[in-house]
């Protein structure tokens, strides 16, 4: 099978886009070799292949390796900076009436493909999709993991853009509720970068920044994810 190598070293199957970190792909693919059976005596003992480690320090509540200095945890969205596992300050009310909707109290977020954060990127070799398309959805208490479903890397975050943004890291940023009932965004290490409002740097890995009414989350290569509050 052609592979191909992202600018991290990792090996994709995929041609634009790295499918383990999202980082855009330029080259030809390379198609592995077998190495050929070594004959002869053994010159002495193999040594056996070391792992890389799994991540940082692992979480004190579920154990998830911490990714490099983030505040929340990944899996379980425990604060490292306060020690407590975000929650909601007061009960949400349910949603009065029949016919689901979203429940009274919740905050959304507007999910859309944003051709003015594209071109402002200028990446080449990728076209601004014809149906961009948008979608609402209800930000679920206490963390939303933005990025990319991968059943072979154990992937599956709140917000999965694996069929609408090539450019979205696997595990690329994290919306988080905290305990003053103020949604936080942090970066996962992403490749492309999470940037908020019309802000020209991106968060680093592991930066977090506080959240307000018709705030912007730009990631990928085109997506911007408007946050909503309750209506009063």
């Amino acid at each position: 099978m052609t592979t191909y190598t992202c600018p991290k070293g990792h090996e994709s199957s995929e041609a634009d886009f790295c499918d383990e970190c999202g980082a855009k792909i330029g080259g030809t693919g390379v198609t592995p070799v077998p190495s050929a059976p070594t004959s002869g005596p053994s010159s002495g003992p193999v040594a056996a292949p070391v792992a890389a480690p799994a991540g940082g320090q692992p979480c004190p509540n579920c154990g998830t390796p911490r990714a490099g200095s983030s505040r929340f945890c990944e899996d379980c969205g425990f604060d490292h900076t306060t020690g407590k596992v975000p929650t909601l300050t007061v009960p949400v009310p349910a949603s009065p009436g029949t016919g689901g909707g979203t429940p009274a109290g919740s905050w959304t977020a507007t999910i859309r493909a944003d051709r003015k954060y594209f071109e402002d990127n200028a990446i080449e070799g990728v076209e601004f999709p014809a149906d961009p398309g948008e979608r609402r959805v209800t930000l679920p208490s206490p963390q939303a993991r933005i990025g990319r479903r991968s059943a072979s890397k154990g992937t599956n975050p709140e917000i999965d853009l694996a069929d609408t943004d090539p450019g979205t890291s696997h595990s690329h940023a994290l919306l988080t509720l905290s305990v003053d009932g103020t949604w936080l965004v942090s970066d996962l290490g992403s490749t492309n970068g999470t940037y908020v409002n019309d802000e020209q740097s991106p968060l680093t890995a592991g930066q977090t920044r506080a959240l307000k009414d018709g705030d912007e989350v730009h990631v990928g290569a085109w997506t911007t994810i408007t946050l909503h509050a309750p209506a009063s």
